[in-house]
């Protein structure tokens, strides 16, 4: 007897992975539009108050997001535009430069980020008892650095001693299941 290969657990898994992926950016979606971002924005947003002195090279993040170098030079010129980051010149490399989340980039984080960690906890975190979240992340780690080494490229950088960082606000989520 042949086993059916849509059967197999692999499969099952992707599947799964795709599935809650995509309910989770379709409820993300309507809240970051209401706070003015798309999905991208946030990202970017949120990589850059997540790194050292708010800011990472250009192809740094890059390699840390879903987008190619002339992407993200696209999303930071627009970005740019609208206030939200600036660039900084690198000082030990002139063909580099930095994205540099602004003080107005913060406060659009901090405005969006309460609603996010909402649905976060609702639909993701909160479903988990804290030992399953611990193995995931634990899990999701081992599979991004196997298939996106790149993904913390930069993350690590010692900032520049003139770079002060701004740092979001904790905004005051509760976590627990639902």
């Amino acid at each position: 007897m042949t086993k059916n290969v849509m059967d197999d657990p692999r499969i099952t898994a992707v599947g799964l992975l795709v599935e809650a992926h995509a309910g989770l950016l379709a409820r993300f979606a309507t809240q970051y539009e209401e706070n003015g971002l798309s999905a991208v924005e946030f990202e970017v947003l949120t990589r850059l108050a997540r790194s050292p002195a708010n800011q990472l090279r250009m192809t740094d993040l890059a390699a840390q997001t879903s987008l190619s170098t002339s992407g993200v030079t696209r999303v930071v010129d627009r970005m740019e535009r609208d206030g939200l980051v600036c660039r900084r010149a690198c000082a030990s490399d002139r063909r580099s430069s930095y994205a540099v989340v602004t003080r107005s980039g913060l406060d659009r984080l901090n405005k969006t980020l309460p609603g996010h960690l909402m649905i976060i906890d609702q639909w993701f975190t909160g479903q988990l008892e804290p030992a399953e979240l611990a193995a995931l992340l634990h899990a999701l780690r081992k599979v991004r650095d196997a298939v996106h080494p790149g993904a913390t490229a930069g993350s690590q950088d010692s900032a520049p001693d003139d770079a002060a960082p701004m740092k979001p606000e904790q905004p005051a989520i509760h976590a627990g299941r639902r």
